[in-house]
C-alpha cells in the first residue's frame, strides 16, 4: 500500500511539474504566425515591451486578460512608448479568440 501510494505521489508531481513546463513552453506557431518577436523578446525590451514586463504589470490585474486578447485580435493604442500594437490581419492574419487566449496566457506566466 505504502509503495502504490509513493507511486501516486510521484506521478502526481510530474504531472504538475509538466503542466507548469508546458505553460511556459512558447506556443512557436502563432508567435511565428503573428511576428511576435518583431517587437518584443521573453526579457528585454525592445520596440515594445517584453514579455516578463507585460506579466508583470497585468498577471494580476483583474480582467487584464481579456483586455490583452481584444488587443492581440484587433490592435490598440499604446501603453508603452509611442508604439501601437497591430491588429492581428497587419501582424500575420487573423487571429482566433482561442489562440489570443493562448499566446495571452502563455505572456502572463512568464
Amino acid at each position: 500500500m505504502t509503495s502504490n501510494r509513493a507511486k501516486l505521489f510521484v506521478a502526481a508531481a510530474l504531472y504538475a511539474l509538466s503542466v507548469h513546463v508546458f505553460a511556459q513552453r512558447e506556443p512557436t506557431p502563432l508567435v511565428d504566425q503573428q511576428h511576435c518577436m518583431f517587437c518584443h523578446t521573453d526579457d528585454a525590451p525592445f520596440l515594445a515591451p517584453s514579455f516578463q514586463q507585460i506579466a508583470e504589470r497585468y498577471r494580476n490585474v483583474p480582467g487584464a486578460a481579456p483586455m490583452l486578447e481584444h488587443k492581440l485580435r484587433m490592435g490598440g493604442r499604446a501603453h508603452w512608448g509611442d508604439m501601437a500594437m497591430p491588429s492581428a490581419g497587419e501582424r500575420g492574419g487573423p487571429l482566433s479568440a482561442e489562440d489570443a487566449h493562448t499566446l495571452v496566457q502563455w505572456v502572463l506566466n512568464h
